[in-house]
This record gives structure tokens, sequence and C-alpha cells, in this order.
């Protein structure tokens, strides 16, 4: 093992590979930060140059896109807001307070470490563990998946603000944008209302986009004109703070020990099983860490709990997706299936032989993720101070440049207008909502689970001939069943608790 480790770090450390690994990075940093532009688009329009490229060197910078990728979006995320990928949207939750309020260098830096290890962690796993776990995540069938999903719902609870019946409407309306266009099992339309561009429903990158991005937009729009007045855009301003190093003590680190733990679980473990990813991963994470705190009233308000669960589980999900890429030949996320058109393009099919076949090649692979993931924290660190320089760009100028950015995403997902008016609505929708006072953390989950409840339960019960007593006799599921009874049972009891006069 330490012969082949040597091997796949001397082919990778090269100057020609060692350059594609960073103008991957910072390319992907670019293309994650910007609201609309993700990892899964960067690493898409550069697989064509790398037709002639040898393999190591195509996948290295690849790699450097999906790292580089993944991490940016926490960039847009704490500065303005907006999450500049499906798997920086809880980042926003307490990064962007913290840096309204001066304190956006550190939330940066507190993002950026933390990411870090998130997914350096998440390689030295991929190492260790690759067989065994992806042995395991072999065997998640609809049974499990739909236990999975149910159980992730009942973390509406720690998503839905102050008010629990809001969050769970939202939620049940993200679930009912999921339901637009064909079923996924008879293929019967639903909710087009005869229009046939809906026919393949809402994607999630205008959904998110349009909630995040477009609701941002407004809200501040809404505030650049009180009373007649033209807003004042330097009372506003946010400020990169003082800051030595990364922004934040080894003390307060440590204080994150747990959450960090717990979270690299969480998006490790998500992103073995295909088809979730970081989108997924960093809203449960927030969401459990929002659970076990001593302080959940604090969540949402400017704490680094918030961030670093985020951040540690959204980068922990990228080496757990290629576990099933690399042993399995089953891609983790969306960007791992570009990665697996990469793999074939070369002639290389990964699955259970991968590393027999081509051991030096899937080193090189380790090598070149441990490496990608040192040069992100390098680019990001001396760009903080760059980075938080795109706020000193008056909001007249700043807020049609995101719109125009969020719009050629969005367009340039299928080269269609539907996604642009999807956008639109989605963004009308938000800014609605937030003004009702509805939280849109549950609307993001349902959407996301929405499909994957109905799916899973479809086929759970095709499979059965609609009996419904099978699900709970896999060990798998049953071990979630008797988690989410868990969970609602734990919510019940607080909310009783917090009611009752005497507080027992």
């Amino acid at each position: 093992m330490l012969d082949m480790f040597i091997a796949g770090f001397a082919s990778v450390l090269t100057f020609k590979v060692m350059a594609l690994i960073v103008l991957g990075v910072v390319v992907g940093i670019i293309f994650g930060s910007i609201p609309g532009l993700t990892a899964t688009m960067a690493v898409a329009l550069c697989i064509p140059l790398t037709f002639g490229m040898d393999i190591t060197a195509a996948i290295s910078l690849l790699i450097g896109l999906y790292v580089g990728g993944v991490s940016g979006g926490l960039l847009s995320a704490i500065l303005i807001n907006i999450p500049g990928t499906p798997s920086s949207v809880a980042t926003c939750f307490d990064g962007a307070p913290m840096a309204k309020r001066g304190e956006a260098g550190k939330a940066l830096g507190v993002g950026i470490v933390f990411s870090f290890w998130g997914g350096l962690l998440s390689v030295f796993a991929l190492i260790f563990l690759a067989p065994p776990l992806s042995t395991i995540a072999l065997k998640f069938g609809p049974y499990e998946y739909f236990a999975i999903a149910v159980f992730s719902l009942t973390l509406i609870a720690s998503l839905s603000s102050k008010s629990m019946p809001k969050g769970l409407l939202a939620c049940l309306i993200g679930m009912m944008m999921a339901f637009v266009g064909i079923a996924p099992i008879d293929a019967t339309q639903r909710f087009t209302f005869g229009i046939d561009q809906l026919s393949s429903g809402f994607d999630l990158l205008p959904v998110l986009i349009g909630l995040f991005a477009v609701t941002e937009v407004m809200k501040e729009a809404e505030g650049c004109w009180v009373k007649g007045r033209v807003y004042d855009a330097a009372k506003h301003k946010i400020a990169l703070g003082k800051i030595k190093g990364f922004g934040f003590t080894l003390a307060e680190a440590m204080t994150q020990k747990l959450n960090f733990i717990r979270s690299f679980i969480i998006g490790l473990v998500i992103g073995i099983l295909p088809g979730i990813g970081g989108g997924t991963s960093n809203l449960l994470a927030y969401a459990v860490a929002k659970s076990q705190s001593k302080t959940p009233d604090k969540f949402g308000t400017g704490i680094i709990d918030g961030v670093v669960a985020s951040e540690t589980s959204n980068n922990a999900s990228v080496g757990g997706a290629f576990l099933p890429l690399l042993t399995l030949g089953i891609p983790g996320d969306t960007v791992t299936a570009m990665l697996l058109g990469g793999f074939m393009i070369h002639g290389v099919t990964p699955g259970p032989l991968l590393l027999t076949s081509h051991g030096k090649l899937v080193y090189a692979i380790f090598a070149a993720l441990i490496i990608a993931h040192i040069v992100m924290l390098v680019v990001e660190f001396w760009g903080l101070r760059i980075f938080i320089k795109a706020l000193d760009i008056p909001k007249y100028i700043l807020l049609p440049i995101i719109i125009s950015l969020c719009v050629v995403g969005a367009f340039g997902l299928n080269n269609d207008l539907t996604d642009v008016w999807s956008l639109l609505i989605f963004g009308l929708l938000g800014f609605g909502l937030e003004k009702l006072g509805y939280p849109l953390a549950p609307l993001i989950l349902g959407f996301i689970l929405g499909p994957m409840v109905e799916t899973n339960l479809r086929r759970g019960l095709m499979h059965t001939g609609g009996d419904f007593m099978p699900f709970f006799a896999q060990p798998i599921a049953a071990l979630f069943f008797a988690l989410t009874a868990l969970s609602v049972g734990w919510i019940i009891y607080q909310g009783y608790k917090k009611r009752s006069p005497s507080g027992v």
C-alpha cells in the first residue's frame, strides 16, 4: 500500500499535473462562488478539454474543479447571503448574519478551515474504508432509502424557526413543487396544467437560485428606497473585521469538536449514498447541530456552529461520493456522474476491479484529492481580503450582475427558458414567504426529499404487493424508523416542556 501511495504521489507531483490541479481549484472556486454556476457545470464544461490529456492529468483537473466548486459556495453564502451551490445553503443561515455584524473574516475563516478538514478527512476515509462502506451502501434498497428520507423529514422541526406550523407548511409546499411533472414510476403527468414545459418538473438549481438569490436581491432592492430616499449603502456595508490568521482562535475551534465529528460523519454517509450528495448533507448536518445544541435559539443569529456543521458536511460528501464511484462504478452525486464520463472517455471503467487493474491510477486520485484540498485552503486563505472587496461594489451595480449570472446559470442548465421562468417564479415565492414569516430551509428540504420519499415508497410497495410491514422487517430500515419515532417523541417532549409552566 505504501508503494502504491508513493507511485500515486509521484505521478501527481509533476509540474503539469500540479498546475492543472491549481487551475482546477481556482476555476472551481470561481464557479462555486457565483450563484447559478456549480461544480457540476464546471466539470461538464471542462471535460472536453481533457480529451488530449493522459488520464492522470485529466482526472486531476476535474478533481480540482470538484473540490474548488464545493468549497467556493461558502464565499457568496457568507458575503451576500446567496448560496453559490446547493451544498452551501445552510452556510447562509449563520455565515451571513456574522458578516452583517462585521465578522465576515471570521465567518470565512471558519468556513474555509472546516471545509478543508471535512474534505481531507473524507479522503482518508475513502482510502481506508472504501470496500466495507461501499458494501454496506450497496445493500440500501427502496426500504432503506424511504426510511432515511422519513427520518430526515423529522429534522424540519430544527429548521422551522419559531413556528412549527409554518415550517411544516413550507416543507409541504416544497414537496408539492417537487411532484410537478411526470411521475417517477408510472410516467403519469401531474400538476402540469397542460403546459408541456412542466413535464420534466422543476430542476433543483433554478429552485435554489430563485429562493435564495432572487429573493435576496428583491429584499435588497426593497430597501433601496425608503420613504422616497435613496438607500444608504454605507450603513449596510459589510466589514471584514479584524482578522489574524483565519480569524478565530484554537479555543473556539476546540469547542466545535463534537459538532465537527458529527457533521463529518453525516456528510460522509450521505455522500456514500448514491444520488443525494452535499445539497442534502449540509441541511441535515445543520439541523442535527441545532437540535443537539444547548443553545438552539442562537442558530440563525450568527454563530460559528452553523457554519462548521454546513461546511464540514458538504466537503465530507466529496470523499463519500468517490467511494461508490471507485469501488462499485456508481456515482455518488451529479459531479461524480460527470467524472464517471471522464473515466470512460479515457477507456477506464470504475468498479470492483479498478484497484487491481489500475491501482496506480486509484492512488493518484487519492493523491490529487489530498493536494486539491491543500491548494483550496491556501487559495481561499490568501484570497480572503480579495473576496471581501466584492462588497465594495455599489449595490446598484452588484445586484443586476447577480441577477444576470443567475439567469445565465439557470438557462445554461438545460438551455431552456423554462428554467429562467422557474427562477423568477421561485424568487417571487421565496420573497412572499419570507415577508409572511415562513422559513425557506424546510421548503428546500421538502423539495429535495419529496421525490426520494415518493419513489422509494412506491418501489417498495410494488415489491411487496402493497404490504407495508416488510419495510419494518429490514434491519437498516427498521433502525431508521426507530430513530424517526425517537426523534418525533423528542420533539413532542420538547414542545410539552416549553409549554409546561413548571418546565417539567
